[in-house]
């Protein structure tokens, strides 16, 4: 996990207020306890289905408890999201959203995460990452050519949203 605190309302509205009802299929990743899951649910549409990957076998157990049928949960890293997702036959995804504490992850492992997170999301699609530091911003636009930047300071700590759309 990035931070000992779970992430508050103000920056769980701010990761997901993107979603649209259009949306028929959503990725998560890091998932945590489950809290940003519980507003991603709440904001795409009845049909559409959420792809939840989350590394730590604990934080599964305790993301399970959200009875959603529209919530696929996988206890695995998000390195291997092409193989979970070609076995549930998505070949494209409109959104991505992640918490994964990149500044602690090995840069080699960084940049194939967000690699194949930039191959599975659809022309016009969003890819949303949450971070405590702005100085990142630069490896998203590396990866994704443009990113919206939004100040989160109603969250401990106060942090960041990073929004990229995929052209």
């Amino acid at each position: 996990m990035g931070t000992v605190v779970r992430s508050g309302s103000a920056m769980c509205r701010k990761m997901t207020q993107f979603i649209t009802k259009e949306e028929t299929v959503i990725v998560e990743l890091g998932a945590g306890d489950g809290v940003i899951t519980s507003y991603i649910l709440k904001a795409m549409a009845d049909d559409a289905k959420l792809f939840v990957f989350e590394i730590n076998p604990e934080l599964c157990e305790i993301i399970s408890r959200i009875d959603d049928p529209r919530m696929i949960l996988i206890n695995d890293g998000a390195q291997n999201m092409d193989r979970h997702l070609h076995k549930h036959g998505i070949s494209q995804v409109d959104s991505i959203i992640s918490a994964i504490p990149f500044l602690v992850l090995p840069k080699d492992l960084t940049q194939e995460i967000l690699l194949i997170c930039r191959k599975n999301i659809k022309k016009g699609g969003t890819f949303i990452q949450m971070h405590y530091a702005n100085g990142i911003k630069k490896m998203y636009e590396g990866i994704f050519g443009n990113v919206e930047t939004y100040f989160v300071p109603m969250n401990i700590p106060p942090g960041y949203v990073f929004r990229c759309v995929k052209e």
